[in-house]
């Protein structure tokens, strides 16, 4: 008995043409069975590339709290351009794996200079604390004066989390912010330099997607600080100095003005 094999070959190729093709529902293909020729295939196109695109939207990742939140990057002075001929020989940057909080410090040196001195300055800063204190660098990661420029501080890249040298036993997942003067009580606080902080940890917290307002959980690597080495503690996300260690700083004026300085930061993430 003879047979016929090629509408079967026919057969065959047409389900491989369309073997990894979304098959519709049920409904769809009884309704494809009432349609004529040409009409049923443009139909089956038209709803296996909207399964198609259906499938391409479940499987677009969600925007993460980092990239909702993310603050723009203010202007950053380079370290090269204060410090120079003046770096001395250092070792290798330290990293963390991220930041989630911030300390705000100020250098506890004279309030009444002219911005255009500022370089100058941060080289004094700079040699104070790699000099008479035999620090490896500075040890704020950013420095801000009151004209309100930022200024980038410990080497390692202003983009990655530097491990700093700012709060005893807070090093780790923190960026240490210092306002170059003196604010002790009484002392006024420029609009610009809390702005400029804010816009700094607005930035690198934003990052994480944290929240200027939160409190966050941040490990004592040191009992020097106010906890024991190895103890958890709940500080603010931005914090003064002193919530971390036993010190006046970062003064009692700016101290005061944390609260604006973490409003405008949320404002900068978009937060109501």
């Amino acid at each position: 008995m003879r047979v016929f094999r090629g509408p079967r070959r026919a057969r065959e190729r047409r389900a491989a043409r369309i073997s990894g093709a979304p098959r519709p529902p049920v409904a769809v293909r009884a309704l494809l069975g009432a349609l004529p020729g040409l009409a049923a295939v443009a139909a089956l196109f038209l709803c296996a590339n909207g399964v198609e695109r259906a499938a391409d939207a479940d499987a677009a990742p969600a925007a993460s709290a980092g990239d909702r939140y993310a603050a723009p990057r203010p202007d950053i002075v380079p370290r090269s351009v204060w410090l120079g001929g003046a770096a001395r020989a250092q070792p290798a940057p330290r990293y963390d794996d991220r930041v989630v909080a911030v300390f705000v410090h100020h250098t506890d040196t004279p309030n009444g200079y002219d911005c255009a001195d500022v370089p100058s300055i941060l080289r004094g800063v700079y040699q104070g604390q790699t000099g008479a204190r035999d620090w490896d660098d500075i040890g704020y990661n950013f420095v801000v004066d009151r004209c309100g420029t930022i200024y980038e501080g410990r080497a390692g890249g202003i983009d990655r989390p530097v491990t700093g040298a700012h709060t005893q036993g807070f090093n780790h997942r923190t960026t240490g912010i210092a306002a170059l003067g003196t604010y002790t009580a009484g002392v006024p606080v420029p609009d610009e330099l809390t702005d400029a902080i804010a816009a700094v940890a607005a930035w690198k917290l934003g990052e994480t997607g944290t929240d200027p307002h939160a409190k966050v959980a941040l490990v004592s690597s040191n009992g020097l600080s106010r906890y024991a080495a190895g103890a958890t503690a709940t500080l603010p996300a931005v914090a003064g100095h002193d919530d971390g260690y036993a010190t006046s700083c970062p003064g009692a004026a700016l101290t005061a003005r944390l609260a604006d300085i973490r409003d405008t930061a949320a404002r900068l993430q978009g937060r109501a």
